[in-house]
């Protein structure tokens, strides 16, 4: 074809003029577009196979055809799994973890009522008793390496012994043992001198302590978050291994205030902070109770004292920043000043040796616990508890025959 300029009317010789190949052109491009968009027609957004791992989804895919787009439909291959096994499967991780979930929550609310002084939950109290024995108390002998003579003064007077000592723990649910820490080079020769002794009689309580007598605080905190640890029981009793106990009469006198949440008995005291070195119980914190000549708050005598299960599940839960003061009682009772905790004084506890303990005997006020406050203990323990036992104690019957 060649191009060539129209000239005066027309063209010639098969020529075609400019006007009508622009016709042309414009003609062949919008056949082109009609013919693509009914040639190419795009499939619908829910025929298209997304890979996102869903069997549902990968069912479907597009094919072409001879006509066209079709749809197939693939098997589902989640019907051949083993449903039933996956189903058992799932119920017992629901199970565990509903179960773990509801022992949180009762952790975190016991937490709670400890901290905020509210009554624990009597339903929690339930559960967490279950699977363990419920004792009355457990009374904790604070002793020392070199006190073997006043443990033995102990196990010939007022603490039962072998069977009697297994018939207590069974019948009356009283717990009683010596509690010991461990020397600064653990394994020495006192060490293995206390074991030998609880070999012979079963009678300690090993805690992880550094034996001393300035860390007696410490001592009676890491006594009470073992107790409790090991023991259920109502009341968590502390006394020093140079004071005669009457059992019978302290269960009695606890026995009445197991309904009480949070209790500390004793014989409640507030003595003169001393602040001149040297002296005996001179308090290196003095300045934290006021002036020169203040006094302690009220608190119980180191001698023996009680606390219910309550507090000693606070002293356990809390006794990495609870304060220790040199004297353990002064410490004891700063550890319940901010608590919704009863103070119960009861000057059984605390009662003289003879004449003291005998004439109340005679009268029928038995005494409880029966010491000398010339020397915060008897005097002379080892030799002379045989003669505060003869003329003060309750007598065997009184235990055996005891209800609580």
């Amino acid at each position: 074809m060649s191009w060539r300029r129209g000239g005066g009317g027309g063209g010639g010789d098969g020529g075609v003029s400019r006007r009508w190949a622009v016709l042309l052109c414009l003609g062949s491009f919008c056949l082109g577009l009609l013919f693509t968009n009914r040639m190419w027609t795009l499939p619908d957004a829910n025929e298209i196979a997304r890979p996102n791992g869903n069997g549902e989804e990968e069912g479907n895919s597009l094919v072409t055809g001879e006509c066209g787009p079709k749809k197939v439909q693939l098997q589902d291959y989640k019907d051949m799994l083993p449903d039933q096994d996956t189903h058992h499967d799932v119920q017992t991780l629901d199970k565990t973890i509903a179960s773990l979930e509801t022992e949180l929550s009762a952790a975190r609310s016991l937490q709670e009522s400890l901290l905020n002084g509210s009554p624990v939950a009597e339903e929690f109290k339930i559960s967490e008793s279950i699977g363990r024995r419920k004792y009355l108390m457990v009374i904790g002998i604070n002793t020392a390496f070199s006190s073997r003579k006043r443990r033995d003064s102990i196990r010939y007077t007022w603490m039962p012994q072998g069977e009697k000592r297994k018939k207590l723990e069974e019948e009356k649910g009283i717990i009683i043992r010596f509690v010991i820490g461990h020397s600064a080079i653990s394994g020495g020769i006192v060490d293995r001198a206390i074991e030998a002794e609880d070999r012979k009689h079963g009678d300690f309580m090993r805690i992880d302590h550094v034996e001393g007598y300035l860390a007696l605080s410490g001592k009676t905190k890491t006594y009470f978050a073992t107790a409790v640890s090991l023991w259920d029981a109502n009341f968590y009793v502390k006394v020093d291994d140079d004071v005669h106990v009457n059992i019978a009469t302290l269960g009695q006198i606890l026995s009445k205030h197991t309904l009480k949440p949070r209790v500390y008995i004793g014989c409640m005291k507030s003595g003169p902070v001393l602040s001149e070195k040297g002296v005996r119980y001179y308090e290196p914190e003095h300045w934290k109770f006021g002036e020169q000549g203040n006094r302690y708050f009220r608190h119980a005598t180191g001698q023996l004292y009680a606390i219910s299960k309550d507090l000693a599940t606070y002293i356990s839960i809390n006794r990495h920043v609870l304060h220790k003061y040199i004297n353990e009682d002064v410490s004891l009772g700063s550890w319940f000043i901010g608590l919704d905790a009863e103070h119960i004084d009861d000057r059984r506890l605390c009662c003289g040796t003879p004449p003291d303990c005998e004439w109340k005997a005679q009268a029928g006020n038995t005494c409880a616990a029966s010491f000398d406050w010339r020397c915060s203990g008897i005097c002379n323990s080892e030799g002379r508890i045989w003669e505060v036992h003869n003329k003060c104690a309750e007598g065997e019957k009184a235990l055996w025959n005891a209800t609580f």
